[in-house]
């Protein structure tokens, strides 16, 4: 059964989605980030820029077919129109469509968009309706340890 964990008080989601995909890539882990059109192009231009000398490999999930295949790391709109990788992020406030398919997904949570954060808790309940057991992580508590 695909794991699911909730990263809660993302001061900034975006920032937050390039250093897991960096994390992820160093551990050799395959990911797909999911979220809006607008979003996902922001995302793409700031994992050009992860830090001075630094970036995350990547591409968007409507590029070319060879880089696509390429790409340890896509960015999806639609994560079923991607093969299944090992981590599926979700930056968006629906359920992503075919999240089973991955081994992991992730979600990630804004410290200070009570909208993001009340679509979060939706999103909760769905996967409990669905009996997966979730895996909390605290941005704060993490960065303060």
């Amino acid at each position: 059964m695909t794991e699911v964990a909730f990263h809660f008080n993302a001061p900034d989601k975006l920032a937050y989605a390039c250093r897991f995909a960096r994390k992820a890539l160093r551990r050799g882990m395959r990911v797909v980030i999911t979220g809006a059109q607008a979003e996902l192009q922001v995302l793409d231009r700031r994992m050009w820029a992860v830090g001075a000398t630094d970036f995350v490999a990547h591409a968007l999930a409507d590029a070319d077919p060879d880089i696509v295949r390429a790409s340890p790391v896509l960015l999806a709109v639609d994560p079923l129109s991607v093969a299944p990788r090992d981590v599926l992020l979700n930056l968006g406030a629906q359920l992503p469509a075919g999240f089973d398919q991955f081994e992991k997904v992730v979600e990630v949570v804004s410290a200070s968009d009570e909208a993001d954060r009340q679509s979060a808790r939706t999103r909760w309940r769905q996967y409990t309706a669905r009996g997966y057991e979730i895996v909390r992580h605290d941005l704060v508590l993490k960065e303060n340890a």
